[in-house]
């Protein structure tokens, strides 16, 4: 296999490709806790992170593209864990402003791919019989991404295939680099508004993204995912999923697409009816795969082949994947539906079933909003800016402004259902999305239906009925019995919210560095007043300090209040 003509990638570790294994081992020792902490404090301030956090000197849109810009460089710098934390951040648009995220775009391009010698030392450990089922592979990737590289290549018995491999270390550089970044997102999590850190957890929305980053380092988690959609697939004529020759834990062996992706293929190669009805199919299957709380986090047009044999339109990149609660993807079909059909009210109290109020939350103010907002949803049509892409990431909105908790895989599912819709927008742009969703309504309604009136449901049901009918005599007679020898007691124990705790705690320190500053400035008196005469410089200095002292605990306990006054 010809291998030599492959030079490593221009960048900043620019690797020795005589000895790879060597190589890998030598960088496999710098991925440490310390070192990779270490590393990342100081491409933030290479790149000046820390320095535009705090500058003022520009305005506010400046600063924001100057920060995005950083950002992407530092992320690309750190390597790929730090990409997918910038793809996070893509993902919560409804959070960060347009400046910043559109600047972090280049994030989700191709990244330079490593040397062929290296990808074949995973294929050596991890499908070590790789040379008797595969005959040829071209060293030159036809994709490389973040985490894994894809190429072309031949089996023994002469079929057409994609091997996607993951990049060697990447694993341990992803277990490390996640500890590091954990660290820091708890530390800016404390640092937040006490009513904004109840809304949003950042640990929360980290572990979830990295939960799905984790799955795509198996190739066999993958091939499972593709498996499995395969099977909700089958019922559309006109969608496909690749099928999996082979898998190992680094290793996908699959079905090669020979096509075009959804944005590049002839417009003269479908006919109307034919976009149409792969439009319809897929619009269907994606509603489907939504209602059974499945998201696919990535299917945008990219991620779409139209197979130049079949016609199909082929689904790639099983990696970016997960699960969401079926309830809150009830609720949220729900809003969808009452929305087009102006009922606003109904819709609001669906979108209540997805987002929880906290202590924080105005419940009149928040539906009031949501109200407002859905009305301008009514008659929406594909293409206008009102679109439910839009729609999805604006109740977000909503609701963080209102101080409710976000259920976390929201923010990806939303990110789908939007790519979803603009996949349709491209592919058939004549016909409304909304319109084709709403002709699902029968596949919904029985998606609800079996759900709520299936075996384990109603099992569950009844024996929780019978459980609490069979012990009413019993539970009766006990009551009956402490009344007659006055035993009947209630005990009630409460327990303060952990955000009345740290007020509380905050609080008794107030009072406590108060208690200590005063009782500082008595001492200091009395011995500026009474002091020794026999030593009165030591006197002096030793009541002046007490005095410094206890007047910076006493403007210190001063502007904390003052400053927790201001969040109130």
């Amino acid at each position: 296999m010809a291998t030599a003509n492959i030079q490593p990638s221009d960048g900043p570790n620019v690797w020795d490709t005589k000895d790879p294994r060597k190589e890998l081992e030598r960088q496999a020792m710098h991925i440490t806790k310390s070192r990779r902490l270490q590393t990342t404090l100081k491409v933030f301030m290479k790149h000046g992170i820390f320095h535009l956090i705090k500058d003022r000197s520009h305005d506010e849109i400046t600063r924001q593209k100057l920060l995005g810009q950083r950002l992407r460089m530092a992320f690309e710098e750190l390597g790929p864990t730090f990409i997918k934390l910038g793809q996070v951040i893509l993902t919560r648009q409804e959070l960060l402003p347009a400046a910043l995220t559109d600047e972090l775009e280049p994030l989700l391009s191709e990244i330079p791919p490593l040397p062929f010698v290296y990808m074949e030392t995973v294929l050596d450990d991890s499908f070590p019989n790789w040379r008797e089922v595969i005959e040829y592979i071209d060293p030159s990737p036809i994709g490389s991404a973040s985490l894994a590289q894809v190429y072309q290549g031949w089996l023994k018995d002469g079929r057409m295939t994609a091997i996607k491999m993951v990049r060697p270390l990447v694993d341990k550089l992803f277990q490390v680099d996640i500890s590091v970044i954990r660290k820091l997102v708890r530390r800016v999590q404390k640092l937040l508004p006490v009513e904004f850190a109840s809304s949003l957890d950042l640990t929360g929305i980290i572990d979830d993204y990295y939960s799905s980053s984790e799955d795509e380092l198996d190739m066999r988690q993958e091939a499972a995912t593709m498996e499995q959609h395969r099977k909700t697939s089958a019922e559309f004529a006109t969608v496909h999923v690749p099928q999996v020759y082979h898998v190992s834990d680094r290793v996908l062996v699959m079905e090669y697409i020979d096509g075009w992706n959804l944005k590049e293929f002839p417009v003269d190669f479908l006919t109307f009816e034919e976009r149409l009805e792969r439009m319809t199919d897929l619009a269907h299957y994606y509603v489907k795969m939504f209602l059974q709380g499945y998201y696919h986090a990535d299917p945008h047009g990219s991620n779409i082949m139209i197979d130049r044999h079949t016609k199909k339109a082929v689904l790639l990149d099983w990696g970016m994947t997960g699960r969401m609660d079926t309830i809150h993807t009830e609720a949220i079909f729900r809003m969808l539906l009452q929305i087009r059909v102006n009922q606003a009210e109904d819709a609001a109290e669906a979108a209540l079933d997805i987002y929880e109020p906290t202590a924080y939350t105005d419940p009149v103010r928040l539906k009031d909003q949501l109200r407002s907002l859905f009305i301008h949803y009514t008659e929406s049509h594909q293409g206008s800016r009102y679109n439910w892409g839009n729609l999805l990431f604006s109740t977000i909105l909503i609701a963080l402004k209102n101080r409710c908790r976000i259920p976390n895989g929201l923010a990806l599912w939303a990110k789908g259902f939007s790519a979803a819709e603009g996949t349709a927008r491209w592919l058939c742009p004549e016909v409304s999305y909304h319109d084709l969703v709403e002709t699902a309504d029968v596949q919904i309604l029985r998606n609800w239906m079996t759900r709520r009136f299936n075996y384990r449901t109603n099992a569950s049901f009844i024996a929780e009925a019978a459980k609490l009918f069979m012990t009413v005599p019993r539970r009766v007679n006990k009551i009956l019995e402490n009344i007659e020898w006055n035993r009947l007691q209630f005990t009630m124990n409460t327990q303060l919210s952990p955000t009345a705790a740290r007020n509380l705690q905050k609080i008794a320190n107030r009072v406590a560095i108060a208690f200590l500053s005063g009782a500082l400035f008595l001492g200091s008196s009395l011995l500026l007043c009474f002091g020794d005469s026999r030593a009165p410089v030591v006197t002096g200095w030793l009541g002046t300090i007490g005095m410094i002292a206890s007047a910076a605990l006493g403007v210190g306990v001063l502007w904390s209040a003052f400053r927790w006054r201001k969040h109130l």
